[in-house]
């Protein structure tokens, strides 16, 4: 989903099977839209299909951008490095340094990157410009992703990102007054502008 200039959705699950109690492992992840780009037309789309590369015990699932020759059909606005990797016992794979900003995040079993080891929903920022490589001896899963330093700086406040502190206050009263559209279907429910958000803010 591209947010650009402003986006509403809604998720539900139906009630049948939030009777059953199911159970989604899964990750959400923002990507900030670059200097130029932040004031696109929204847009949503739903990708399958994407591709694999596998090497040995090692296997990765490139989500958005180019990876080991390897390009994913996500539309990107900037270079970009986001991948799934999932590592068997003894696996390992190469973390090169062509992106100008790269983070690890383990979020299944145990892995190093060269020798250190990651902890748990925790984000390893790595060193620019430092080839490094990813191991695992008992099996893993760990998300890959970075891409091209931007040269402004991002506010972030609640659901809302831009380089503009000016330009999130008008986004904070337009969602305040009622100016964002409804979501079709789902009309009747509004969240209204927290005074502090739950996530990490910028303003």
């Amino acid at each position: 989903m591209t947010a650009g200039r402003g986006i509403v959705h809604s998720e539900r699950s139906p009630k049948a099977e939030l009777a059953t109690n199911p159970k989604l492992f899964g990750m959400q992840t923002w990507l900030a839209l670059p200097d130029g780009a932040e004031e696109i037309d929204p847009a949503f789309e739903a990708q399958t299909g994407l591709p694999w590369i596998e090497d040995g015990n090692a296997r990765a699932c490139v989500v958005m951008g180019e990876l080991w020759g390897a390009k994913a059909p996500t539309t990107t606005h900037a270079a970009t490095i986001y991948a799934e990797i999932v590592l068997g016992a003894g696996g390992s794979l190469p973390i090169d340094a062509e992106a100008d900003e790269r983070a690890l995040m383990l979020v299944e079993g145990a892995a190093t990157i060269d020798g250190i080891a990651l902890n748990p929903y925790e984000l390893a920022v790595l060193a620019p410009g430092k080839a490094m490589r990813l191991a695992s001896d008992t099996g893993a899963r760990v998300m890959l992703l970075g891409g091209e330093a931007f040269a402004s700086q991002r506010h972030v406040f609640w659901n809302f990102v831009s380089s503009s502190r000016e330009r999130i206050e008008q986004a904070k009263q337009d969602w305040r007054e009622g100016r964002f559209p409804r979501v079709p279907g789902d009309e009747a429910e509004f969240i209204p502008l927290p005074d502090r958000p739950k996530t990490v803010s910028y303003p």
